[in-house]
């Protein structure tokens, strides 16, 4: 009923960060594809697999350094049902490997909609006389701008299964602000929705006092960052924006509360294309430039916290 499953990750592995698992086909070694191409032709099916295997290959290599995978629902729906299954198995594999999952799916929908959003991402469903977790990811980011009704569904399969949830608050893209930094009684829409998301956790915090809701607060606006972790103290912030879209460690450092925790910052594009990135690096050691993408970036961010 907490994200406590999560900090604890991050503290055994002093390691604030989350890996995410963004594929675009493009992004797969040719070796990788081709081999899927030949068994399931260029068909969605065959990229499907195709982006699988990546997948796994950066998880083996990841998993005893980086607490949680953070995979992009739109990036495997691109791929028809043959992507969503490769995001099912990518959650299970993930899990198999004792990582902390976060679906990034962006839902948002009210009443019984949200709840069936509810039971397929992070809850269960009866099927004949079988209960089911179908995608049993560990948190899910969710659009609150429906307000109370739209949170509700979820809160309670927080509760009762120990998931999380991270809300949109200040996001990481250029135009936010068209919105977000608009004002209500001289309070920002994202401070508004901030304060929202502390109400809304105020009965599920843990041990370590942060509750199962938390909010999504890009790396890409530091002033905000570290105003809101200031506003905001029970609750734990996801931080993407960090590298590819231009957010520094130092900008970063804000987000932290004085133990070093309370956030955990996200990195895709520069993880998953490490390899691209390297002098002489070959495709198929494409895993582990991966893994020495993400232990510079946990070197990099907790060289500004107090968690060492």
């Amino acid at each position: 009923m907490s994200f406590d499953r999560l900090i604890s990750k991050i503290l055994d592995m002093k390691n604030p960060t989350v890996v995410g698992l963004d594929p675009k086909l493009d992004y797969v070694p040719v070796h990788i594809k081709d081999k899927a191409f030949e068994k399931y032709g260029q068909t969605l099916k065959g990229a499907a697999e195709a982006v699988f295997e990546f997948n796994k290959g950066i998880i083996d290599r990841i998993y005893d350094i980086v607490p949680a995978i953070k995979p992009q629902a739109a990036y495997y729906e691109m791929y028809g049902w043959n992507g969503v299954e490769t995001l099912t198995r990518t959650i299970a594999y993930a899990k198999e490997k004792g990582m902390f999952v976060i679906t990034d799916g962006k839902r948002n929908d009210i009443g019984a909609t949200m709840e069936a959003y509810a039971a397929a991402h992070l809850g269960e469903v009866k099927v004949g006389d079988q209960i089911i977790a179908p995608f049993d990811a560990d948190a899910l980011t969710v659009n609150g701008y429906l307000g109370t009704d739209g949170i509700d569904p979820l809160l309670k399969i927080c509760k009762e299964r120990d998931r999380g949830i991270f809300v949109l608050v200040k996001t990481s893209n250029k135009s936010s602000g068209e919105l977000q930094d608009r004002k209500i009684d001289d309070t920002p829409i994202y401070a508004a929705m901030g304060d929202m998301c502390e109400k809304w956790g105020e009965d599920q915090r843990g041990m370590y006092g942060y509750s199962s809701v938390g909010a999504v607060v890009g790396a890409t606006y530091p002033e905000q960052l570290t105003e809101l972790r200031k506003r905001l103290p029970h609750t734990m912030f996801l931080v993407p924006g960090y590298g590819a879209q231009g957010g520094g460690a130092k900008g970063i450092a804000g987000a932290f509360d004085d133990k070093g925790l309370g956030a955990i910052v996200n990195s895709s594009r520069a993880v998953m294309c490490a390899y691209t990135k390297e002098d002489n690096c070959a495709p198929e050691d494409y895993a582990e430039a991966a893994r020495r993408e993400v232990i510079r970036m946990r070197d990099d961010i907790t060289a500004y916290t107090a968690l060492k």
